[in-house]
């Protein structure tokens, strides 16, 4: 059975750990021969707990997605500047979708039948992973399909 078809999915949160794991999904793509497809979601803010609803909510999720575009669009260029010569870097596909983003992922994972998913980590440990758990490991966990945590290494960090 071949994979070809099937895109890595790459979310990203346009951090310099998102950023070093699209460079590896790059990298897996041109040699598996597979197409990227680089998602951003947009955490939509009604979603969690905590947060009130307020009148004109739509405008405001309107703003915060157009800004989010504008945001996915210079880290892609960003990214293609540094590696001018990756195909499938140069033929990536980019989404963004609003809502919760492990949600979002393994929903758009399913949707596209991802080969894989590739994705960073801010490697957060202690308190902090114990309260908000990580994205990427609830990914790691509930993903049907392969899943590449990218970790920066401490010179990386720094």
């Amino acid at each position: 059975m071949s994979k070809k078809k099937e895109p890595i999915l790459v979310p990203v949160d346009f951090s310099p750990s998102s950023e070093l794991a699209l460079e590896y999904a790059t990298d897996l793509a041109e040699a598996l021969g597979s197409k990227l497809l680089v998602l951003h979601v947009v955490h939509d803010p009604g979603d969690a707990p905590g947060y009130y609803a307020v009148k004109g909510r739509n405008n405001q999720m309107r703003r915060l997605e157009d800004t989010a575009a504008d945001m996915l669009e210079a880290f892609m260029k960003k990214v293609r500047e540094k590696e001018p010569n990756k195909k499938p870097l140069k033929q990536a596909k980019t989404a963004m979708v609003v809502g919760l983003p492990v949600t979002r992922i393994l929903e758009l994972a399913a949707k596209v039948d991802a080969r894989m998913i590739v994705m960073g980590s801010q490697g957060r440990t202690g308190l902090a992973h114990a309260m908000l758990g990580s994205k990427a490991e609830q990914v790691v966990r509930l993903a049907p399909v392969p899943v590449m945590i990218v970790k920066q290494s401490c010179e990386q960090q720094s």
